[in-house]
């Protein structure tokens, strides 16, 4: 686990005494009578949120960032496991009250949920083997009926090749933890995912290269997904402005990215 990052958070939080939001709203006057923030976290969206195999613990910017949420509205903290395929479902049943982990603002999730404000921008770039890499610069020569393009169900990078996808064979993978090294190993050719993830895992595996992330293919926010109660959301975007506003989520997303 990364101490400097929690350190960090908690000498901010210790300057910083939580608050009491005077909102309320059916879902957050439950919450805070819970004496819970419970947070979905998906566990397998590294730099956002990372699950350890063996002792089943997070660690991740996201999951720093739950732990200083939780502290600003004197509530504990409960980490929800979900995935990306059951991520709105979830949250539409009440499983967790919002979900975190670097998830993309889109129309089909706003009719379940709220959006907090945007954490960050980001957009879709490839990655792959450095030998291969200057070969899939664009959408064109990446749907090539010879390209083995991966992707994790059930999200948005699913999404996103679907659409842009009509000749390369598209493979599914369901375990994103591992979906890097079946490009490392061969057995497929590229991956189209968030321009900060591909940043990320180039740092993390050699063999691999990220394709233009400064100029991906596309532009989405990512942002928090709260259950619908006004309040929720008015608290959770106080904080995350706070935390925009201190300098802090900047040095947050630096010290898990670069």
């Amino acid at each position: 686990m990364r101490l400097a990052s929690v350190f960090a958070l908690l000498l901010v939080l210790a300057v910083q005494p939580a608050f009491t939001p005077a909102w309320a709203g059916p879902r957050f006057d439950a919450i805070k009578a819970s004496g819970t923030l419970r947070v979905g976290l998906t566990g397998d969206y590294a730099p956002f949120s990372k699950r350890d195999p063996k002792t089943g613990a997070y660690e991740g910017l996201d999951v720093d960032l739950a732990r200083s949420l939780s502290h600003s509205l004197g509530l504990k903290l409960e980490i929800i496991p979900t995935s990306w395929p059951t991520l709105s479902a979830d949250l539409e049943t009440q499983k967790f009250d919002l979900a975190m982990g670097g998830i993309s603002v889109t129309a089909a999730r706003e009719k379940i949920g709220l959006f907090s404000v945007p954490m960050l921008s980001d957009g879709k770039a490839p990655i792959a083997r450095c030998d291969k890499a200057d070969r899939f610069a664009t959408l064109e020569s990446i749907d090539e009926p010879d390209v083995r393009v991966i992707v994790n169900p059930g999200g948005t990078n699913e999404k996103f090749a679907r659409a842009n996808i009509r000749h390369a064979q598209i493979i599914l993978h369901p375990e994103n933890v591992t979906i890097f090294d079946e490009i490392i190993a061969g057995r497929a050719d590229v991956m189209m995912t968030d321009a900060i993830e591909t940043r990320l895992q180039a740092k993390l595996h050699p063999e691999l290269c990220a394709v233009h992330p400064d100029q991906p293919f596309d532009h989405a926010d990512k942002a928090y997904f709260l259950t619908k109660d006004d309040a929720l959301k008015a608290a959770v975007d106080k904080w995350l402005n706070g935390l925009k506003a201190s300098g802090e989520l900047t040095k947050q997303i630096d010290h898990w990215v670069e």
